[in-house]
This record gives C-alpha cells, structure tokens and sequence, in this order.
C-alpha cells in the first residue's frame, strides 16, 4: 500500500481508535462509574475512576487553566507531524503505529477540550507494582510507540533491501 492508500488506512484506524477510546470512557462516566468506587476485576485488574491533569503518568500534572490549552495544543501539533509522516510511509507496520498514536492522542485531547483532564479507569498491579491508571487511548499510544520502537530495532533500511534484493549485473557476477 503506498501513499494516499495508507494515508487513508491510517485515518480510518486513527478514527476507529478515538471511537472506541470515546465510547469505553462515556461508558465508564455515564454508567459504570455511577457512584466512583474501585472495582475489582481480578486480583491484578480493577477500575477506577481517575482524572489526569499532567501528561503521562501524571507527569506536570497541576490545575493551571494552562494545562487545559497547551497541552492539547502541544498534542495536536505532535499529531500534525505524526500525519505528515502517516502520509509518507508505504510501510504498513509504521502506518499502524503511527495511527495508533494519532487515533489515541486525538482521544485525550477530546478530554482535555471537554473536562480540562483525561479520564483514566484501567488499574493494573502486580507483584507488588501499582501502574497509573490508564485508558483506552494510552494504551494504543503506548502500542504505536512499540511498533515504531520493534520497527527502528530490527527493519533494515531502505538501501540495504534495495541493494539485495536488486538482481546482479553482470559485474557483479564477474567478481
């Protein structure tokens, strides 16, 4: 798939994600969490329900009417970028993480536009290790970064395959 092929595979994957994020956090809000209480799931899952002002794992969280602009302004821009590059892969590893991260980051930008937070509700811990709640949208940001991420580590570049896949010339058979 090249170009605009995957440019639109991506937008419709990107969508398909801030709908999915969207709808479990209204489920969550509007029914589950009517009264907030901690749910126990498993003996390592519950849900909760926590509100997010910072960035990742709370990180800059405060209640500044600055958080609610420039953090949602700084992720659009982010998501700007991530299009351009979504438009220009052919790769459709990349294109799925990059839409990933597209589709979650939209969906915690709708939050913060719309409660000056992000929703969070999914609260894993294990082994004596407690993980920040989280929801649906982090979690394909965090699966997008890991495509990349296995991407970068073991793809070879583009000239490489391009020089071992090209059939030899007769020079090459020469010597």
């Amino acid at each position: 798939m090249k170009g605009a092929g995957m440019f639109r595979f991506g937008l419709v994957l990107a969508v398909l994600v801030i709908m999915f994020d969207q709808y479990t956090k209204w489920l969550i809000l509007e029914h589950v969490m009517q009264p907030p209480r901690v749910i126990t799931v498993t003996s390592f899952f519950n849900l909760v329900m926590a509100w997010n002002t910072g960035i990742s794992f709370g990180m800059f969280a405060s209640d500044s009417p600055l958080n609610r602009w420039l953090l949602p302004g700084l992720a659009l821009v982010v998501v700007a970028g991530l299009a351009i590059w979504l438009y220009r892969t052919s790769c459709r590893f990349i294109g799925i993480g990059l839409a990933l991260i597209i589709g979650g980051a939209v969906g915690n930008v709708i939050d913060r536009v719309r409660f000056g937070a992000v929703a969070d509700f999914l609260d894993i811990h294990l082994a004596g290790y407690h993980w920040p709640a989280f929801n649906v949208a982090d979690s394909a940001i965090t699966i997008g970064a890991a495509i990349l991420i296995l991407d970068s580590l073991f793809r070879r570049p583009e000239s490489s395959r391009n020089d071992d896949d090209a059939p030899a010339t007769k020079g090459d058979q020469d010597g």
